[in-house]
């Protein structure tokens, strides 16, 4: 009834599915005023499983799932960086995922 717990979710293992590529992509915008429209764009591929508006150096920061180098670059090439309003992006992929947690609200 707070409105604390907003939704449940499955923790899903991408590797055993085939995806053993995360990565995290800053994309810098042309301009800030075009972020509503390059998030729906965004929204609709499916390899992205979040989006932050951020501040500092990047407009947005995604996290994105791929099964290998040449589909990440696909992603990249094919779909994201083709999204009108996006002026260039930077890739990090994740080594390995080392802690995932909620934050602890008490000692």
């Amino acid at each position: 009834e707070a409105g604390i717990v907003e939704r449940t979710t499955l923790r899903l293992n991408y590797s055993k599915l085939g995806f053993d590529i995360t990565a995290f992509i800053g994309i810098y915008l042309e301009k800030s005023a075009l972020y509503e429209k390059v998030l729906e764009k965004l929204k609709e591929i499916r390899e992205i499983t979040n989006i932050h508006y951020t501040t500092g150096n990047y407009s947005m920061f995604v996290k994105i799932h791929c099964r290998d180098t040449n589909h990440l670059k696909e992603v990249l090439h094919e779909k994201m960086q083709q999204v009108e309003g996006i002026e260039r992006t930077e890739t990090m992929i994740s080594l390995e995922e080392s802690l995932d947690r909620n934050l602890k609200l008490t000692d």
